[in-house]
């Protein structure tokens, strides 16, 4: 029974002259203010959150984006400033980048922050997927399995850290303590001062490829599942939700279709489907325009990815369309009713599912955003038993 509502804002700016017709994503260059607009906009949508009654909003890690689509560097430096702006809502990591970081670093700002504002972040990972941000930081991303690699002996020290006094760690990538003299003695074990307020940690990750190892990697963690959210192509697809309740089987454990797991949801309300749809492609056609050629847009060609960066109206002609995915429930477009009925659908066919993750996409203006969480909070969110959000003490 869907009982939580979440947002994903990933921190893109107001932009002019999108769509397909529109700028060219490589043309973007934003001044330094412009992309630090974003900030503002993360805490106008954080107050609102608050306010409406959702239960948490969840941001991006991105670097270097001078585009102006994904604006927001520190995940846990924000979260403890919102802190201090909301009351109840919780804040997401959607997602913390290990190859970005060293782990003991994020183990560490992590645990500060959950005791900086008293339990109300959620932790993620995800293991990037933009080259100019993961190799700039010296770490693989061209290399598929490297990053894999690289990824997972990350994880597995966070959580050493998370779940042990002290501990030590002696891998493929990193030699934790170092076998050094310190103060008389040999270091052996390190402890991560402090550790998290809140254990065990909670924590989520995206399912993209629903690779086997990734998913049962997951399940050994107990890393809880986001479908459809950032950069997940497409929807509420079924397999995906077979894939992870099997993956927790083999596991030995039994568990409901969609337990531990949220589904993302594209929408956007009007009074009509047919306005809905109109007033929404400018936003739909940006976002494809974005994620497209980074592989994140199901079945499109190579020589339409490399045309999404200056697209001719022969090519326009080829490209998906807003139309394309709502008939294909990808996109809710239409009245409140409109976007109740496939939510409700949702819940019966997930009996275990909780949360639905609402996501604005890139190029939405702020204005809109927050008119539309308005809308969505007040005529969409009473037909299901949403739960009361309260912090962690």
């Amino acid at each position: 029974m869907i009982e939580r509502f979440s947002i994903l804002y990933a921190g893109h700016v107001d932009m002019d002259n999108i769509g397909y017709d529109g700028t060219p994503v490589n043309e973007r260059f934003l001044s330094d203010e412009h992309l630090a607009s974003a900030l503002a906009t993360t805490e106008d949508i954080a107050k609102a959150a608050d306010r409406l009654g959702y239960n948490t909003l969840w941001l991006a890690e991105h670097h270097f984006q001078r585009e102006g689509y994904e604006c927001l560097p520190n995940l846990l430096m924000q979260f403890v400033h919102l802190s201090h702006l909301t009351k109840n809502i919780k804040f997401g990591c959607a997602f913390n980048v290990p190859p970005m970081w060293h782990p003991l670093r994020l183990a560490e700002d992590y645990a500060l922050a959950d005791h900086l504002t008293d339990g109300r972040i959620i932790f993620g990972l995800g293991r990037g997927y933009h080259t100019r941000e993961v190799e700039s930081f010296g770490s693989p991303m061209l290399d598929k399995e490297a990053n894999r690699d690289l990824f997972e002996e990350q994880v597995e020290i966070l959580f050493k850290a998370f779940n042990n006094r002290s501990f030590s760690h002696h891998g493929k990538y990193f030699d934790i303590p170092p076998k050094v003299p310190y103060r008389g003695y040999q270091l052996e074990e390190i402890t991560l001062v402090p550790r998290p307020k809140y254990l065990p940690v909670e924590c989520w990750q995206p399912i993209v490829s629903s690779s086997v190892r990734g998913i049962d990697f997951m399940v050994k963690h107990g890393i809880k599942a986001i479908s459809g959210g950032g950069a997940a192509p497409g929807g509420a697809a079924r397999a995906v939700v077979e894939a992870w309740r099997d993956a927790h089987a083999r596991a030995g454990r039994e568990t409901q279709l969609g337990e531990d797991l949220i589904i993302g949801e594209k929408f956007h309300i009007a009074d009509s489907r047919e306005k809905a749809i109109k007033e929404a492609r400018p936003y739909f056609e940006e976002n494809t325009k974005m994620f497209g050629p980074l592989g994140f847009v199901g079945g499109l060609t190579e020589e339409q990815k490399e045309g999404l960066e200056n697209p001719t109206p022969e090519l326009w002609e080829t490209l998906p369309t807003i139309e394309d995915d709502v008939r294909v429930g990808q996109f809710l477009c239409g009245t409140p009713e409109q976007i109740i009925e496939p939510l409700m659908l949702l819940q019966d066919l997930y009996p275990g599912l909780r949360e639905i993750n609402i996501q604005p996409l890139m190029g939405t203006p702020r204005n809109v955003i927050l008119e539309q969480l308005e809308w969505f909070a007040k005529e969409v969110m009473p037909a299901f038993k949403v739960a009361e959000t309260r912090p962690a003490s």
